[in-house]
């Protein structure tokens, strides 16, 4: 099947699981910190203050998202859907209200939990049992969904805040889930896909189904993350100190958010460039690669002092991401099966949420003592470059304890 047939005859559930990432973005790092300036003039903080509420709360959510995100292996994605979008809506009206710094927080941790979390983690779960052997091409058309807020709600974001104020534009963003996201999403997901006949092989043999406690015990699992959370833990961090990087090269703040639509272009190029091989090869053959890209984007940030370096960055970056997005969302249900593949994604969305809590607030008070932003970034593309060469090892033995589909 051709890859536009495959779109038209997939089309209901690929646009449900696209929206959720799509409007998960309220509570992703690019948008929560386009108000970042605005939260530290209003609340009195520094960037290591304010790096600490933001970590706390997200690690908040992640403790909670472990337990929370089982859900989606009880309930379907409609009714999951109905719990999680309101809360989102919710979160959005607090933000734009709180004048307290306790509101502040539990504001952050419904966004990060309801937002990045729990949109995130129906959508991929859902789109992990609808597929098989076209696994690969839905993820990546599923996980472009958050690039394409990327694209989009940053300049949203400011010419409402411009016209309107911050706080009324995340009454805006609230809206948006209630009048347009809760009811489109509901009836898109309504009814689950079943297998079809036109359905081509899989690559790889089915897995059987590891209970979250095999998984737990399983050491390839941890080597596996110790890739999966570098894209989380560096590009939160660049997102969220983007007002101090652009302050410290002296760049201009309209170049550089013009950088975050060509990133996004990027990621959905290679989302689906990702899929494809995915789909060819397994998301096992494709562990290795992933992180270079990153790895070389950290280097040209943290050395590069024109304003260039940032369509760099970003680009780079965007490779990354791109099969970042598509291979991890195919890979847990390739390796560990389906039956609890929402308690299984609980645990590795929580890892990540808990990797994107500790960069900021990390990163935030080394800049407060004294330690170079830059530096730090050159820090995290030489992790890179090591996760990826133990996961050269993970690829392999994880082939090695798998049967091949011809078998």
């Amino acid at each position: 099947m051709n890859f536009l047939a495959f779109i038209r005859n997939n089309a209901r559930w690929l646009a449900g699981g696209f929206l959720l990432t799509f409007f998960s973005s309220y509570g992703q790092t690019f948008f929560i910190s386009l108000s970042s300036g605005h939260i530290r003039s209003e609340y009195g903080l520094s960037h290591g203050q304010f790096g600490t509420v933001y970590m706390v709360a997200t690690l908040a959510s992640a403790a909670t998202l472990t337990y929370l995100g089982q859900i989606v292996d009880k309930r379907s994605p409609r009714a999951v859907t109905f719990i999680i979008v309101p809360i989102l809506a919710f979160a959005c009206v607090l933000m734009a209200f709180s004048h307290h710094i306790v509101l502040l927080l539990l504001a952050i941790y419904l966004l990060r939990l309801f937002g990045q979390g729990m949109m995130s983690q129906n959508a991929f779960t859902a789109i992990g049992r609808w597929f098989v052997a076209q696994r690969g091409r839905a993820t990546s058309l599923t996980a472009i969904g958050v690039n394409a807020g990327e694209a989009s709600f940053p300049l949203l974001f400011v010419l409402v805040a411009g016209a309107l104020g911050w706080r009324n534009a995340w009454l805006a963003g609230a809206v948006t889930l209630l009048v347009v996201a809760l009811p489109l999403i509901s009836w898109l997901v309504a009814k689950d896909r079943t297998p079809q006949a036109s359905d081509p092989a899989a690559p790889v043999a089915a897995a059987r189904d590891w209970s979250r406690a095999e998984v737990l015990r399983d050491p390839l699992f941890y080597m596996a993350m110790a890739g999966v959370l570098a894209p989380g833990f560096i590009g939160t961090t660049v997102f969220f100190h983007q007002i101090y990087l652009v302050e410290l090269r002296g760049w201009s703040l309209e170049a550089f958010a013009a950088s975050f639509a060509f990133m996004a272009a990027t990621v959905v190029v290679f989302s689906l460039v990702a899929g494809q091989l995915v789909d060819r090869y397994s998301a096992k053959a494709m562990l290795p690669t992933f992180l270079i890209p990153l790895g070389l984007a950290c280097l040209v940030l943290g050395f590069v002092e024109a304003q260039w370096a940032a369509f760099v960055f970003m680009g780079l970056m965007g490779i990354s991401y791109g099969f970042t997005n598509t291979v991890f969302g195919a890979l847990w249900p390739e390796i560990y099966g389906v039956r609890y593949l929402g308690a299984i994604r609980a645990v590795t969305m929580a890892l990540g949420v808990f990797a994107t809590a500790l960069g900021p607030g990390l990163t935030g008070y080394l800049i407060d003592a004294g330690v170079s932003f830059p530096a730090q970034v050159v820090a995290m593309g030489i992790y890179c470059f090591g996760a990826c060469v133990m996961l050269v090892g993970v690829s392999r033995r994880l082939f090695a304890r798998s049967l091949p589909a011809t078998a």
